[in-house]
Formats: C-alpha cells, structure tokens, sequence
C-alpha cells in the first residue's frame, strides 16, 4: 500500500505542476517559451553590443581631445 499511496502523491504533485495540459502540450509550451527567451536574448545582446560602441567612441574622442 505504501508504493501505491506514494504513487499516487507523485501522480498528483505531476499533474499539478502541469496545470493540466498534456505532456505533449508542456513540451511545446516549453518550447515556445525557450523560443521567446532566444529572441529576449539576442536583442539584449545587439543592444548591449550597441552601448559598448557608443561606450568606445565616446573614449577614444575623449583621449584623442586630451592628447591635443
């Protein structure tokens, strides 16, 4: 009895977690989610990389105007 109880608590606590869709329907929610994640990260990428230039430039001018 104690396997079946703790199946069961498992088959509850699995259930709950995924909120009621298929097992099917979690993996392409995860996957479109990790999809979405791809995108968030490229675009921080790009403008983080967009900073660093600005950043850059923005020194050199200030060297070049302090060795004149």
């Amino acid at each position: 009895m104690p396997d079946e109880d703790l199946d069961s608590k498992a088959e509850r606590m699995l259930s709950a977690a995924m909120g009621g869709l298929t097992p099917h329907e979690v993996l392409v929610k995860t996957s479109l989610e990790e999809n979405a994640n791809v995108d968030e990260r490229a675009a921080a990428i790009a403008k983080n990389r967009e900073r660093a230039l600005k950043l850059l430039e923005a020194i050199e001018k200030s060297q070049s105007q302090s060795s004149q």
